[in-house]
């Protein structure tokens, strides 16, 4: 990697007075700031333009989701440190910044010294991912990934008033079949009962 001053960096949030705070802390890290955008149009054409070493872009933009930007870099370039800046609270963005190509996904509670430290990891390893939670976000992905169609059934009944038997009922399955599937939900999701379930799928967007 070139030397901070060297290093240019291009934001990307539809928020002036976001940008500017970011602006301040990295250029007060003795980087450039080569550039702003404020949609996804935008960000393209500056990317395109200015060859940034760094983009640090938002999810929502006005004209569509931030993962395209990342996903179009990714086509170009596999150096380009990418480091998404997010309000959202949402797992599945994570697990989504992560497979689109992002290096970093940082929830914009987090101050500008972890995001200036952030940037640093990513622009010194653009090719690994980092992310508060990252680990819980995976491990909830891959148990989603491991539910049945029918487990998946069971757990949105899990969702409705009703005692097992008659959720069971609901699905034409016995209480004992009901049972049987409840234990795989809880195995995989790693909780000990019903109201374990329906939070943890709710969290995960499964519900």
């Amino acid at each position: 990697m070139t030397a901070a001053a060297q290093v240019k960096v291009l934001l990307v949030d539809d928020h002036p007075a976001v940008r500017s705070g970011i602006k301040t802390a990295v250029e007060g890290a003795g980087f450039l700031c080569c550039g702003e955008a404020a949609t996804r149009a935008e960000a393209y054409a500056q990317i395109a333009h200015k060859e940034p070493d760094a983009v640090i872009l938002d999810l929502n933009l006005p004209d569509g989701s931030g993962l395209d930007i990342v996903q179009w870099i990714r086509k170009h370039s596999d150096e380009m440190a990418i480091v998404i800046l997010t309000l959202s609270e949402e797992e599945t963005h994570l697990i989504a910044a992560m497979q689109a190509g992002a290096n970093s996904f940082v929830k914009k509670s987090a101050s500008l010294g972890e995001l200036i430290a952030t940037l640093k990891s990513a622009l010194a390893l653009p090719r690994n991912f980092s992310a508060a939670g990252m680990a819980s976000a995976i491990r909830n992905s891959q148990a989603a990934k491991l539910l049945t169609q029918r487990e998946l059934t069971v757990l949105k009944a899990l969702s409705l008033p009703g005692t097992n038997a008659e959720l069971a009922q609901g699905l034409f399955i016995s209480e004992a079949t009901f049972k049987t599937h409840l234990a795989a939900i809880y195995r995989k999701l790693e909780v000990d009962n019903r109201f374990g379930a329906v939070e943890k799928a709710r969290k995960i967007n499964l519900l």
